[in-house]
């Protein structure tokens, strides 16, 4: 799966791996319903950094789509909300 960090990049993403994000994005779901900003922080920094992990970078010129589009690290809690949909930022 090609996931697009914002203002970083396009990572392949294993299909094995998405699992381990659907728990982070369940977390960061939580965090934003509760209004916490604590918690929505250390959850999208946790989710990010589990895509730069497991994720193999494509090159600066690569033309692939995008499957996924996951907002920049400094993303304000209400531009995420905005951008979850009924599955959160990574679907099922």
């Amino acid at each position: 799966m090609i996931v697009r960090l914002m203002g970083e990049g396009q990572l392949d993403v294993a299909a094995d791996d998405l699992s381990a994000l659907n728990t982070l994005d369940a977390e960061l779901e939580k965090a934003i319903e509760a209004d916490d900003e604590t918690a929505f922080r250390a959850a999208l920094h946790a989710l990010l950094g589990c895509v730069r992990k497991v994720g193999r970078p494509l090159p600066a010129d690569s033309l692939a789509p995008s499957e996924l589009i996951l907002p920049p690290a400094d993303a304000h809690i209400d531009e995420v909300r905005s951008m979850l949909g009924d599955e959160g930022l990574i679907p099922d």
